[in-house]
């Protein structure tokens, strides 16, 4: 009677969690399945956008071709502040292959969106706001629901239920007796759609449900920061902060030497993104991939004065907090990023998995009721 019970108990979890929590991460998984053709899609539809010009007209674009050619970097940093106000951030990803533009993502009040330039020239191929075009929509959606830091959160939350949901689902599968094992991985497809369904639902669930467990603990660990404190602060670890600016040490350095000194402390690590705060008050960061880092846009930083580009401090990524070394390995894990192609074909189908288990749940319960 007490275990009729307790299994009753368990139906009710499994069934109403799928039902409200469950569907919108559904909708998140089926997102993240288009993600994975959605971006490389996006590519070689808007070359205009992510491929370079072979040579641009001299003079042409947002800077004379004598100062782009030595300074771009420095150039784009003056017509960024002078288009988008001084309160605006930059974030500059250098190309990473041959061919490739140079982008820039922009937040500032007024505009927030990513520009495509010649990197030679600086010229403006085009800009897209950040939910523009359908895969930034798209990412968007799954990455915080259009809804900012509240849209993460909701998000997070939702992956743990539905981890919840996926051990629920293996304690009501789960086999007790030889006999039931013997059936308990058999698919009757031809007992019609109800039964097919059911059988689909159940051996998805139970045989992959390892690495749906990972795909959704993984997401709800880079949509939700404060997971990270939770272990950090269980091992007793602190995430480091940027380091204070203070006062420079002479005239101001063009933003392409600062990160030439950058690099010389790292020549052989490939640099992923430059950083730059509103004002002098904060700290330059140029993060780096460094040979052996799994991360693909690398978390090994070199923090420099905005203003001289002296160095403030360096730090390796395998030298972060516990919760820093992880997001190392587990961004490239839930993006299919970490094994090559295969990895990412993997991603996709465990999205489409995810969202047909919403699907078939959903079914089952209307089904049901009739």
């Amino acid at each position: 009677m007490a275990l009729m019970t307790a299994r009753r108990v368990w139906i009710w979890l499994h069934r109403w969690t799928g039902l409200t929590l469950g569907l919108l991460l559904t909708a998140a998984a089926l997102l993240g399945a288009l993600m994975t053709v959605l971006r490389p899609l996006d590519e070689a539809m808007h070359p205009e956008l992510f491929r370079a010009p072979p040579a641009a007209a001299a003079g042409s674009g947002l800077a004379p071709a004598a100062e782009a050619s030595t300074t771009p970097l420095e150039t784009l940093r003056r017509r960024v502040a002078e288009e988008f106000g001084p309160k605006s951030t930059m974030t500059i990803r250098p190309p990473r292959e041959p061919g490739e533009s140079l982008r820039v993502m922009v937040r500032g009040p007024a505009w927030e969106g990513t520009l495509y330039l010649d990197p030679v020239t600086v010229a403006e191929l085009g800009r897209r706001g950040e939910a523009e075009g359908l895969a930034n929509l798209v990412f968007e959606l799954h990455s915080a629901l259009l809804l900012g830091d509240t849209g993460k959160a909701v998000l997070a939350f939702t992956a743990l239920a539905y981890l919840a949901l996926l051990v629920t689902g293996l304690v009501l599968w789960w086999p007790t007796t030889a006999a039931q094992w013997r059936h308990a991985f058999k698919l009757k497809l031809d007992k019609g759609t109800t039964r097919g369904l059911f059988d689909l639902h159940r051996f998805g669930g139970a045989v992959l449900g390892l690495l749906l467990a990972v795909t959704v603990a993984s997401g709800a660990w880079m949509a939700y920061r404060p997971i990270g404190g939770w272990i950090n602060a269980l091992v007793g670890e602190a995430a480091p902060k940027p380091p204070k600016v203070g006062p420079d040490h002479g005239q101001r350095r063009p933003l392409d030497a600062i990160v030439a000194d950058a690099q010389a402390a790292w020549p052989d690590g490939r640099v992923g993104f430059v950083q730059l705060g509103a004002v002098d008050t904060r700290p330059i960061r140029i993060r780096f991939k460094l040979p052996g880092e799994p991360h693909p846009n690398g978390l090994s930083s070199v923090w420099a004065h905005p203003v001289d580009g002296h160095v403030l401090a360096r730090q390796r990524w395998d030298e972060l907090d516990l919760a820093g070394r992880s997001t190392a390995w587990i961004y490239p894990l839930h993006a299919g990023e970490l094994f090559g192609p295969a990895h990412r074909v993997l991603t996709g189908l465990l999205g489409l998995v995810l969202f047909g288990m919403g699907v078939t749940g959903t079914w089952l319960w209307w089904r049901r009721r009739r």
